[in-house]
């Protein structure tokens, strides 16, 4: 019963683990850019869950104990507080972590410059609106692809409208 609780080594071992490959993988994501989750590809989702099995044993360095996998989990859970937080409070740290709004549609002409940038096809653009209710492109003012991976949708009669 005792090994269950019992760690194998020091509790300030599995912090450190747990913030470099946090921070590691973090890094990464971003660098993948900015689909949202139900916008991933199977190849992308696949490469996710295999990356979590595969810094595993990097954060528990072969730990298996109870203990050590709360600790785990409450740095995660912890780092995960902290990110949100300093995006929140940090207009620097938001563009570093979590990118910049994209403009991919511009009064109803793509920019294929920046669809490239974000490795999107115009096939998925226009997925993607017409998820907005969007079936012609001569009807977007402007399609932003925000930080989140969401695809904001401007259209010419609103945009008319506001400007009145």
């Amino acid at each position: 019963m005792n090994r269950l609780w019992s760690v194998s080594f020091p509790y300030w071992e599995f912090v450190v683990r747990a913030v470099v490959v946090y921070c590691f993988v973090l890094f990464l994501l971003r660098l993948g850019g900015k689909r949202q989750v139900g916008q991933m590809g199977v190849g992308e989702f696949v490469a996710i869950l295999l990356i979590s099995n595969a810094v595993q044993n990097a954060m528990n360095g072969g730990d298996n104990s109870i203990t050590g996998g709360l600790i785990l989990a409450a740095v995660l859970i912890g780092l995960s507080i902290a990110v949100e937080y300093l995006t929140y409070k940090s207009k620097k740290a938001e563009v570093i972590i979590q990118g910049r709004p994209t403009l991919l549609v511009h009064r109803g002409h793509i920019i294929r410059r920046n669809l490239d940038k974000e490795r999107l096809s115009v096939r998925e653009l226009r997925v993607l609106l017409r998820k907005q209710g969007v079936h012609d492109l001569d009807d977007v003012e402007e399609a932003v692809l925000e930080s989140n991976g969401f695809v904001s949708v401007t259209r010419k009669s609103e945009a008319s409208t506001s400007r009145q």
